[in-house]
């Protein structure tokens, strides 16, 4: 399966490949990766019920730690959980002194109802959801909370979305979005559990030669060959100063926010 502007079209054999790209770009992602606003906490805060300061939290793929160091910044009591050695190296260079725990999304290595959230930071689609969906939902407290979250550029702007048309273009079967946005509502019904979703708006301010960085810690250019990535990167940095010629971008996204409760009938 894959994902390509919002529906399923990576094929199966390609996604490991893709995943085991990210070590290679580890220092490249926690550069150019967009962060999250704080109005995504007040948000996951809203929507759970509870805040996050002392909660216990699992940040699932949590990657170089982008999503684990603001999570800790908030109060909460939070673990991360990271499969790729290139990324945890990263993680434990930028962020000292957080806990993290080498691990994936599908076994995940904690007791039974012992967190309070199990977080995916633009993470969850990298998990296998028949198995990930019952971990999490085994680690969970009663009551407690499963959360996934996706930056998207906003493909309504249109140097975004031909962007977007360019690389699909240029890389067939292998370019992707974030389908699973709309699919993870159906991957947690058959558990009980019933996602609600927030989508809340938000732009940053950036190089052009920023976003390259950010396009290249992408698992669909970073899986290539340095002699087919650099043109593809060279294209798209000069149709971004045609369009940017002072070299700064406005970039938009859609962040959206899935929430779902375990059940709270058997809280002690």
């Amino acid at each position: 399966m894959a994902e390509q502007d919002g529906t399923r079209t990576r094929p199966s054999s390609d996604f490991r490949g893709l995943a085991e790209s990210f070590g290679g770009v580890a220092a490249e992602y926690d550069r150019a990766r967009p962060s999250y606003p704080q109005e995504l906490f007040d948000e996951l805060e809203r929507l759970a019920g509870r805040p996050l300061r002392g909660a216990r939290v699992l940040d699932v793929g949590a990657g170089t730690g982008i999503s684990t160091r603001l999570l800790a910044a908030r109060g909460a009591d939070v673990v991360a959980v990271e499969p790729s050695a290139g990324m945890a190296a990263q993680f434990l260079a930028s962020g000292p002194g957080l806990a993290l725990v080498r691990g994936s999304g599908d076994e995940l290595p904690f007791h039974d109802h012992s967190a309070d959230f199990v977080t995916y930071a633009q993470a969850f689609h990298w998990t296998a959801p028949e198995r990930s969906v019952p971990e999490a939902v085994r680690v969970l407290r009663p009551g407690g909370a499963l959360a996934a979250w996706w930056n998207v550029k906003d493909s309504t702007v249109a140097w975004v979305r031909a962007m977007g048309e360019r690389l699909a273009v240029a890389l067939p079967g292998t370019y992707h979005g974030y389908g699973a946005t709309k699919e993870i509502a159906s991957h947690l019904a058959p558990y009980g559990l019933r996602n609600t979703q927030s989508v809340l708006h938000w732009e940053r301010r950036i190089t052009v030669e920023h976003l390259i960085t950010d396009l290249s810690s992408r698992s669909y250019l970073a899986a290539l060959t340095p002699q087919r990535r650099e043109p593809l990167l060279a294209v798209e940095r000069e149709a971004l100063l045609a369009e940017f010629p002072d070299g700064w971008v406005i970039e938009p996204y859609v962040l959206y926010l899935n929430v779902a409760l375990t059940p709270a009938r058997n809280r002690a």
